[in-house]
């Protein structure tokens, strides 16, 4: 199953007998002292037909804590949540977001891992669509689907750490961040020790689409991802990470997701902290 869909196959699909369900996922990180981005109002000045809004921060994260910024979501609330959106397990969803594809990648890697078998990411996000856009808000019929988590991998801090040293961790915020040359919202600058530097913008090209399949995997191929070891991917709230486990998808390489990410890392004092450009 392909993991993203072009916006002339969405609109041959959304022409179709048997649409699938279309979630509007436009988020955006806020930083300290930044005016957050409204994500619904943005939504309301004009979606794809039919598009049903979910926030990201409410409904496809718990809150923040212990588990970091956005932790993975109560399973029965987010069930309750795609569920009033129309979602069912035999009906395709497609998710966008306003074109950067992290919080889309983060509503694809959720219903994923929580066992919905179709569920595709629009390549470029609402930049890539040039059909009608409407502001009028949908009524679902209510869905079906109901979570079992598991379908996917998921990495704990202490798995995470296990891997740095054991197969494949990348590391997918920027590569400033990584070697500690700054950090705008997390306790610690730096990275996890045996970490790989593999930042998530480096995924698509200049129209925010994937880069074509060959192409992602010769990069993460150059990274280490040759098959002879397992794969996981944190960044630093699990957000972009999941954007990372779609670039892999799409390459052929299945990887694993470190959902605390190191924002849950870094505010632990007990766990070791790396800088510079190397993994250790």
């Amino acid at each position: 199953m392909n993991a993203i869909i072009s916006a002339s196959e969405l609109a041959g699909d959304l022409a179709g007998g048997d649409p699938p369900v279309l979630l509007d996922v436009r988020w955006q990180l806020t930083l300290a002292k930044a005016a957050p981005f409204d994500g619904r109002a943005a939504y309301a000045k004009g979606h794809l037909p039919g598009a049903v809004f979910v926030d990201l921060d409410r409904e496809l994260a718990g809150p923040p804590g212990a588990g970091g910024r956005h932790p993975l979501p109560d399973t029965g609330e987010f069930g309750a949540a795609m569920r009033r959106a129309g979602v069912s397990a035999g009906r395709p969803v497609v998710v966008y977001d306003g074109g950067l594809g992290w919080a889309a990648a983060r509503a694809w890697w959720l219903l994923r891992w929580a066992g919905h078998p179709d569920v595709r990411v629009l390549d470029g996000g609402l930049d890539a669509w040039t059909g009608e856009l409407e502001t009028t808000v949908p009524a679902p019929a209510e869905g079906d689907f109901e979570p079992r988590p598991g379908a996917t991998e998921l990495l704990d801090a202490d798995g995470a750490a296990a891997l740095a040293g054991s197969g494949l961790l990348l590391d997918a915020r920027a590569g400033e961040r990584y070697r500690g040359e700054t950090e705008p919202i997390d306790p610690a600058a730096g990275h996890i020790p045996g970490a790989v530097s593999a930042p998530t913008t480096e995924n698509t090209g200049p129209d925010g689409r994937f880069l074509p399949a060959p192409e992602l995997a010769a990069r993460f191929r150059a990274l280490g991802a040759d098959g002879s070891r397992k794969v996981g991917v944190y960044c630093g709230s699990g957000v972009s990470a999941a954007h990372e486990v779609l670039a892999l998808e799409i390459a052929g390489v299945p990887a694993a997701l470190y959902a605390g990410s190191w924002s849950q890392w870094s505010a632990d004092p007990s766990r070791p902290v790396a800088v510079g450009p190397d993994p250790v």
